[in-house]
């Protein structure tokens, strides 16, 4: 009797402890569970894969992550801030610099590490008119006749197609237009983006002079490819707006299209942070090159824009880069231990 209780008492403790192992393996291997997160990005639709790669991570760690809220830049530093979101993908710095001292710098936010390095911003015309007329820089514009090739509306001005209000990269060319004085012979076009330069690429298609601003990693230098159907054009000197009015926009080849180089980062509330360091962790060491931003972009420039679609890149990036990818997920795993 006393060997048939033991027996069975025996068994019960070592089936509970069978039990409770997969229980202790899953919480390590799921620090986000029962943990909300809200992901928010600009208007920019090419911001997506970026935040949907980010959100599958989060996924992957068992936090339950809300569909993208759309927000411009500005407000959305503050949301984040205010622990009204959780976190952005596309944060630009040093452009976005005044948006996040503004909304509380690192006492409110947080970022770590280099999502993708090395981004580049500025200002460009077709080839052949650059050939033709020998324009290389942007303040050749102030000559009304050159300024004149680059009118679409009739004002005999020069129409640059330019940078959506809240993007940040709107002040710079406004600065721009008074530093180099080009407000009488340059007129800055703003409104929707993707409009703007739709517009922009028939214009070229047509054969007709082109002047526009952009930025890389984007699909739009996979369509006009700089060297090739467009050239950079340079600034006489740097000059930015702001606390950066002193900085040196060169870049280290000597080019200075004048902006600086930006890396994005993923800016996140610190107080969730600090009480999710699996996260925290996973923002830090995330990575994306600009090859496959781009690469990315022109498939939804030529038509893959749907969530299914874009589901489908980050599905197909993840198993190009499986090791990689799982690397990410252990680290934040250990971080949360």
């Amino acid at each position: 009797m006393k060997r048939t209780f033991l027996k069975n008492l025996l068994g019960g403790m070592a089936l509970a402890l069978s039990a409770a192992l997969p229980l202790s393996a899953a919480a390590e291997d799921m620090p986000g569970k029962g943990v909300t997160v809200q992901p928010i990005k600009s208007s920019i639709a090419e911001e997506t894969f970026q935040t949907e790669l980010v959100m599958q991570a989060l996924k992957d760690l068992g936090y339950t992550v809300q569909p993208i809220k759309e927000i411009e830049y500005a407000a959305g530093h503050i949301a984040l801030a205010n622990g009204d979101a959780t976190f952005m993908a596309d944060h630009w710095n040093p452009l976005h610099v005044d948006f996040y001292e503004k909304a509380g710098g690192d006492a409110k936010l947080y970022r770590e590490g280099v999502y993708s390095e090395g981004a580049l911003q500025g200002y460009l015309i077709d080839k052949k008119t650059a050939d033709k007329y020998g324009i290389k820089r942007i303040d050749q514009l102030k000559d009304p006749k050159l300024a004149k090739l680059f009118d679409s509306d009739g004002d005999g001005k020069a129409d640059l197609a330019g940078c959506n209000p809240g993007w940040g990269c709107e002040k710079v060319i406004e600065h721009h237009l008074d530093a180099y004085g080009l407000r009488d012979t340059v007129t800055h076009r703003q409104g929707s983006y993707a409009a703007i330069i739709a517009d922009t690429i028939a214009r070229y298609k047509q054969g007709q002079p082109i002047l526009y601003y952009t930025w890389t990693p984007y699909w739009v230098s996979g369509v006009l490819v700089p060297n090739k159907d467009v050239v950079w054009l340079q600034v006489p000197f740097s000059s930015l707006p702001g606390e950066r009015k002193d900085i040196d926009t060169a870049l280290p080849d000597g080019s200075n299209y004048g902006f600086q180089a930006n890396n994005q980062q993923i800016v996140a509330n610190r107080a969730w942070v600090e009480k999710n360091p699996a996260a925290g962790k996973l923002f830090a060491i995330m990575k994306l090159s600009n090859n496959d931003i781009s690469a990315q972009n022109k498939r939804m420039r030529d038509g893959e824009t749907k969530p299914a679609d874009i589901q489908r890149h980050v599905t197909g990036w993840i198993k190009a880069h499986r090791a990689t990818y799982d690397g990410w997920l252990k680290a934040a795993r250990e971080a949360a231990k």
